[in-house]
């Protein structure tokens, strides 16, 4: 394996299968993701070690994609680094896996083929982003930014920390993650009320509210965001939550970038609608250095670090080896977590 300048893994393994003299090589297999060299490269290795008889490449960015993509037949990336152009141009792209839960700007890249299946990761997110969401509440209780302000002054300021203990959290979406924060925030001595479209009695929670409920939302302290990015919840928590928000209210998005109208939450913030805001999405990933986000009153920039912990490759490997498996038999249909079916599946 080789890097070039451009940051990209172009050395390859190619595996034979030999009979007598004759070799051919099999599925090629292309790793998008903009995470560190080294956990690319050992998504690599550790697919070489159970299937060496892949060929795969490894790029940093959706524009190093060119020398391979014409010929790769199953595509593992992360949502937030994908564009349209790696699947318009890969005619042979059978199968995405994302290496994440969320599959937006991945289902619904206008060219992506009929046929090709997509599958995620579900089910490791539970402790590292329950973990990140309470460090960020704490986070802003604490006003913990102001203390590493003051110590690059080495300036001695104290002043009253808020706590979470006696607040109430309002947890939008109840899905695997929410049911992990839930108890943990309860253990913290806090109010939690679900806020779901399909309310249910669920462990942690002290109650539950309808997703339409949202704008009653005067009664937080916190809202944490976790609901998935789709057509229903785009810019959900928008002009209307804010304005029904408490002044002491404070703002978590762990979820995606696109459930949050990030302008309207701008002027909420800059207005004193809400107190602050910790942001870990984004809804355009990196965050450009000219948005105003960035210099916006009361807000603590996380570059979607929620999910993003050691040992995060180990912990999706299992799913990823059982598609691979399925891949390799050509039974599609066995896969864990398909999130696209083929059209030609049916209904």
């Amino acid at each position: 394996m080789r890097v070039t300048s451009a940051g990209t893994f172009s050395g390859t393994l190619i595996a034979t299968i030999r009979h007598g003299t004759m070799s051919q090589v099999t599925h090629k297999v292309l790793i998008l993701t903009e995470v560190q060299e080294a956990i690319s490269a050992r998504y690599r290795q550790m697919l070489l070690e159970r299937f060496p008889q892949l060929t795969i490449d490894v790029v940093g960015h959706h524009n190093d994609v060119g020398p391979y993509i014409a010929d790769i037949e199953v595509l593992l990336c992360f949502s937030p680094p994908m564009a349209d152009h790696v699947v318009r141009d890969a005619p042979k792209l059978k199968w995405i896996q994302a290496l994440g839960t969320g599959v937006d700007n991945i289902v619904d890249l206008p060219s992506l083929g009929k046929e090709v299946v997509v599958t995620n990761i579900r089910g490791i997110h539970g402790a590292p982003v329950s973990e990140a969401t309470i460090a960020y509440m704490l986070s802003l209780a604490r006003n913990i930014p102001r203390t590493v302000h003051a110590q690059d002054k080495s300036s001695w300021e104290r002043w009253p920390a808020a706590l979470l203990a006696g607040k109430t959290v309002g947890i939008l979406g109840v899905g695997l993650i929410a049911e992990y924060l839930a108890p943990i925030c309860k253990a913290f001595g806090m109010t939690v009320v679900g806020i779901t479209g399909s309310p249910r009695p669920t462990p942690g929670f002290d109650r539950m509210v309808k997703r339409d409920d949202l704008v009653a939302a005067g009664e937080l302290d916190f809202l944490v965001a976790l609901v998935p990015m789709s057509a229903e919840t785009r810019n959900i928590v928008g002009e209307k939550v804010f304005a029904a928000m408490k002044p002491s209210a404070y703002l978590v998005n762990v979820a995606r970038g696109g459930v949050v109208d990030e302008p309207a939450l701008i002027e909420a913030l800059a207005s004193g609608k809400i107190a602050g805001a910790a942001l870990d999405v984004f809804s355009q990933e990196p965050l450009p250095p000219d948005s105003p986000l960035w210099k916006a009153k009361n807000v603590t920039i996380f570059p979607h670090l929620g999910g993003y912990s050691e040992g995060y490759e180990n912990r999706a490997m299992p799913t990823i080896e059982k598609n691979m498996r399925c891949f390799l038999a050509d039974d599609l249909k066995s896969m864990m977590n398909v999130v696209r079916k083929p059209a030609s599946w049916g209904a």
